[in-house]
């Protein structure tokens, strides 16, 4: 067996240097441990950037997985094949009526959402085709999807942007209404800002945003690739959010990514019926998209996620780290705030770190900084309660050693 040095050596010479990669490598998972190539054990705090919503290896889903693969390994999507049409019959369970379109990823399903958009305003005269999205917001890398994003930085290097794409502030309602003219054809978002630094808005502003969409025929989209999938304690962050008559906020279009696929890329546009009619054959497609294997642990996800009541547990274990953390007065002269929805959280620091990540590695536990001061925690939602406070006495010690 090689050794982590001749690995990560290998690695340099094969691999393009665009993640910033630790030197460890990964080579076992179960549940919410991942064991490095020198048998150090490690709890997953982070879950692969939300995407294992189950843990590693978790048994339903390499059932489902194994039991496609030895059924159909790929088919084109000119024909029709059974496992998409479970995952799309949950999404209108658990969402809205609507259908689906399947890729690989969260940016690519935001580029299907924008594209609809623009095919809605295309409707209209004079045509809309402009987008906007917020400050301190995410969409992907794509060039598109660098254009929506809210941060300067994913910016850079990679001008002129792609036109059509502005950001203002979140919360400042006169702000949106001053971006939006006769060329806007959709307003971009996420329920919570993951990139951003697990950011919410001020009450009632989701709220006000579907009334001016609903007002003025703009496209309402809203970005889930991180709080899809039962990770605050509902299907869908939106449904958090309730108008003044205590109905939900609902989308126009619905995008998903991450934990859809439990560690398997899969990304979803979920669009209305009125709308999803637009993308007629020759408008767009994806190779791979809907992939069965890929479809078959998605609906395991939501199979599972909806048997063990997991967003009830989220919902549960969220509040108890929540309170846990602001109230430990080992860490609360270098604690800023702690904010989240479920297993989604972000304890903000006041002063940025110093290998905050390394540092956690080495206590046996794996987070993640964003923001430069906003540590980010997404465990899996299988995870029991004893790891998770052990989860929890990592962190603290990590952040006390700062």
């Amino acid at each position: 067996m090689p050794t982590t040095a001749e690995i990560i050596a290998q690695g340099q010479q094969v691999l393009i240097g665009n993640y910033a990669r630790i030197p460890v490598v990964m080579t076992r998972g179960e549940g919410s441990y991942l064991w490095d190539n020198d048998g150090k054990r490690y709890i997953d705090f982070f879950a692969g950037f939300g995407g294992t919503i189950l843990g590693h290896c978790h048994p339903d889903l390499i059932r489902a997985v194994t039991e496609q693969a030895q059924t159909m390994w790929a088919v084109g999507n000119t024909f029709y094949s059974t496992p998409q049409l479970g995952v799309g019959e949950w999404l209108n369970k658990s969402a809205f009526p609507g259908q689906a379109f399947f890729c690989h990823s969260g940016m690519e399903a935001n580029e299907a959402a924008v594209k609809l958009a623009r095919l809605r305003g295309g409707q209209h005269s004079p045509k809309r085709w402009k987008v906007i999205s917020f400050h301190r917001s995410f969409h992907g890398r794509s060039l598109a999807m660098i254009a929506a994003t809210g941060n300067p930085k994913v910016k850079e290097g990679f001008e002129p942007m792609t036109p059509g794409f502005t950001q203002v502030e979140p919360g400042d309602v006169d702000a949106l209404l001053a971006a939006i003219d006769d060329e806007t054809s959709a307003i971009l978002m996420e329920p919570i800002q993951g990139e951003g630094g697990v950011n919410f808005y001020p009450p009632g502003y989701v709220a006000k945003v579907r009334e001016i969409c609903d007002q003025k025929q703009i496209t309402l989209i809203f970005d889930e690739v991180w709080t899809g999938g039962g990770r605050t304690g509902r299907w869908y962050g939106y449904q958090h959010f309730t108008d003044s008559s205590g109905k939900i906020v609902q989308p126009d279009i619905l995008t998903l990514g991450k934990a859809l696929g439990g560690g398997l890329p899969v990304g979803v546009m979920f669009a209305r019926p009125d709308l999803a009619k637009l993308l007629v054959p020759g408008k767009h497609g994806c190779t791979l998209g809907a992939n069965p294997i890929c479809m078959a642990a998605s609906k395991t996800v939501y199979d599972v996620i909806d048997r063990d009541d997991l967003m009830s547990k989220a919902t549960v274990f969220g509040e108890h780290a929540i309170a846990r953390l602001k109230s430990e007065r080992s860490i609360a002269t270098k604690i800023a705030g702690v904010r989240g929805k479920g297993l989604f959280m972000g304890v903000e620091l006041k002063e940025p770190p110093q290998k905050l990540v390394e540092k956690g590695l080495e206590r046996g536990i794996i987070i993640n900084l964003t923001q430069t001061k906003v540590i980010r925690l997404a465990p899996a939602l299988t995870i029991s309660k004893d790891l998770f406070d052990q989860g929890l006495d990592l962190l603290i010690a990590t952040i006390g050693g700062l």
